[in-house]
């Protein structure tokens, strides 16, 4: 059996600062990878947050609403169909701890900021699509979501897939 030149530490043999070099190299290398994919995630899914939020302000006047008929009081014209779609990748990290979670089981934490995300932005794509139609409302909203899973074989990232549809109208 072929052993790990890291598994093979010998202190009294002139060599420890291999081994030292070996050790680090072996085991130093994947925790400063975490950590790097951990910081570097995080401040592009902050970035990504507060995209959402500036833009969530522009199309807060829009009316949402999942019923299929509108109320009785609304004067409405030129129905069409919206759409919007956002697919958000997971980063190294996440895909990391969920695969640990997975081990021990129950919620997956660390994608359910990606589901929230993927769904404010596909949210947003249709609401942009209804204004360019000159729409003050967009009423029987649906979604659609994809399973959050791995790409194809062992090298996909999680990633969620939401796709988001409603009438807009234009309101009196």
């Amino acid at each position: 059996m072929v052993r790990p030149s890291w598994l093979n530490l010998r202190c009294n043999r002139g060599n420890s600062m291999e081994d030292v070099i070996a050790l680090i190299v072996y085991l130093g290398l994947p925790v400063i990878f975490l950590i790097g994919g951990y910081a570097i995630g995080k401040t592009v899914e902050n970035r990504h947050f507060r995209d959402l939020e500036r833009r969530e302000e522009i199309y807060k006047r829009i009316v949402r609403m999942t019923t299929k008929r509108i109320p009785s009081n609304w004067h409405a014209n030129d129905p069409i169909l919206v759409q919007g779609q956002a697919v958000i990748g997971s980063d190294y990290f996440k895909t990391f701890a969920s695969q640990i979670r997975n081990l021990f089981g129950g919620r997956v934490r660390s994608l359910e900021t990606l589901m929230e995300r993927a769904r404010r932005e596909a949210m947003l794509r249709m609401l942009e699509e209804a204004r360019e139609h000159g729409a003050n409302a967009v009423i029987n909203i649906r979604e659609e979501t994809s399973t959050i899973g791995r790409g194809y074989g062992r090298q996909g990232l999680a990633s969620a897939e939401i796709f988001v549809y409603g009438t807009a109208l234009k309101v009196s």
